[in-house]
């Protein structure tokens, strides 16, 4: 772009900040031969950094020292009145601000903005993703296929405004180095987010390797994901290579990182820093290249407050921070997971794929998912598993969206376990070839009580 080359495209020699120079620099990286409009500005509106795309041709004459943000990308001599993004300088807390969803958002034309903070825990910056220039109206055609591109990224779906925000973050963080704090309620899909920004990047074809945090007592971790030599411990008979080395060259998901002791936070920080690793009850530092992407469900700005996780670790491990929405905050999307597991479901269990009509479909959409993504798939499977027919139409889901809010602990547990002995008669009985006697045998009840559950869950005819 003409007069490109003066504006600021490393990040600026003034930054010492070692937390807050690697943000800068990956984001870089990423935003380079980006077509979207990315930028980087300080507490006083200053541009630090902007890719090509961001640059007006209005703003080619404007000296480096005074690029405002102002005045670069919304050509205005003044600064803009209120602007949104002063929020993430504001109140530390936040992780994102969009800008409204109704009319042209921001004179300059903000789409979002994120918070770099340096390794005091102070926000000194903030990264602008702005909003992409409306096609054509003769690309009509050409917009459909945008939208279907945009609800999909590897096994991800959603068209959704957060989700879509989601994905072009995924995108953009994909190829860097650097590493990304995943956060989100438990059956967002935090995992599946690392895994697609794995599949996403050039580590494509090296391993991706996942580790439970939570699961594993503190040695037990440390030996798994740094290996051990002979006789390190107890039971150590021979040298182990461990996770990190299993991963050289991919990517290694830390899952509940949250849980993990101090003494292990201090050595996974180590490892960060040297990009180095030593083997339990070994002396020789091992080189890896492997990029950490980590998870949690519980608030780590918290936690370090509390002094419950370490402040330098967090800053370490959050470099590009992504934040999942809950279920509850992208009901549009419900539709398409829903076509997506029911399909799924129908094609693991070996069924003809089932229709889902519109009270169903309007009742799961409705209904609050407190276990998210992850219970919506889980119900729809079972949904499958138990019910005949072409039509997905249970009574159970529709009553649902309706009333299953209201219901008192001893009703949900009543239908998890009719659902539960639905599934199980019907699984004895394709085990026996629907031999009811052999069947009832196998569930270790009478004939007759087979009979009876036969007529009260309307399977007589099975």
């Amino acid at each position: 772009m003409a007069g490109s080359q003066k504006k600021p495209s490393t990040v600026p020699s003034s930054i010492v900040d070692p937390i807050l120079a690697a943000r800068l620099e990956a984001i870089k990286q990423l935003a380079g031969g980006f077509s979207e409009r990315v930028a980087v500005m300080d507490r006083d509106f200053n541009v630090i950094y902007a890719n090509e795309s961001a640059w007006s041709a209005e703003a080619d004459q404007l000296p480096d020292h005074s690029a405002k943000c102002y005045e670069a990308f919304a050509q205005r001599e003044d600064p803009c009145g209120t602007c949104p993004a002063t929020e993430v300088y504001e109140s530390p807390g936040v992780l994102s601000v969009a800008c409204a969803s109704g009319g042209d958002g921001t004179a300059c034309g903000m789409h979002q903005a994120f918070p770099l903070v340096s390794s005091s825990g102070e926000v000194e910056s903030m990264l602008v993703l702005f909003k992409v220039p409306p096609k054509p109206a003769k690309q009509t055609s050409g917009e459909r296929v945008d939208i279907k591109q945009e609800s999909k990224l590897g096994e991800l779906i959603g068209s959704s405004a957060p989700m879509r925000e989601v994905l072009d973050m995924i995108r953009l963080v994909a190829d860097s180095c650097a590493t990304v704090l995943i956060q989100g309620e438990s059956g967002t899909g935090k995992e599946l987010v690392a895994k697609t920004i794995h599949q996403t990047s050039y580590r494509r074809d090296k391993p991706f390797v996942v580790v439970d945090c939570g699961s594993l007592p503190e040695t037990l971790l440390e030996s798994e994901l740094f290996g051990h030599m002979k006789g390190a411990f107890t039971g150590a008979h021979a040298s182990k290579r461990g996770l990190f080395e299993e991963a050289d060259g991919g990517t290694i998901f830390l899952d509940e990182i949250a849980d993990t002791t101090a003494t292990f936070q201090a050595k996974l920080l180590r490892v960060l820093q040297e990009g180095e690793i030593k083997r339990v009850g070994g002396n020789q530092p091992i080189k890896i290249d492997v990029r950490v992407i980590s998870a949690t469900n519980k608030d780590l700005v918290e936690l370090v407050k509390a002094k419950a996780f370490r402040q330098d670790l967090y800053y370490r491990l959050a470099v590009l921070p992504l934040c999942l929405p809950p279920l509850r905050d992208r009901r549009e999307d419900i539709p398409l997971l829903v076509q997506h597991f029911v399909a799924a479901s129908c094609k693991r269990h070996r069924q003809p794929v089932r229709r889902v009509s519109p009270e169903v479909m309007q009742a799961l959409t409705k209904a609050p998912w407190p276990g998210n993504v992850r219970e919506l798939q889980h119900y729809l499977e079972r949904a499958i598993v138990t019910t005949t027919g072409s039509e997905l139409c249970c009574k159970e889901i529709v009553a649902m969206g309706s009333d299953a809010a209201e219901h008192d602990l001893r009703t949900v547990a009543r239908g998890a376990t009719h659902q539960a002995e639905r599934a199980r008669i019907l699984q004895a009985l394709q085990q026996t070839g629907s031999n009811r006697a052999k069947a009832a045998k196998l569930l270790k009840i009478s004939r007759a009580s087979l009979y009876n559950k036969l007529r009260a869950y309307g399977m007589s005819d099975v």
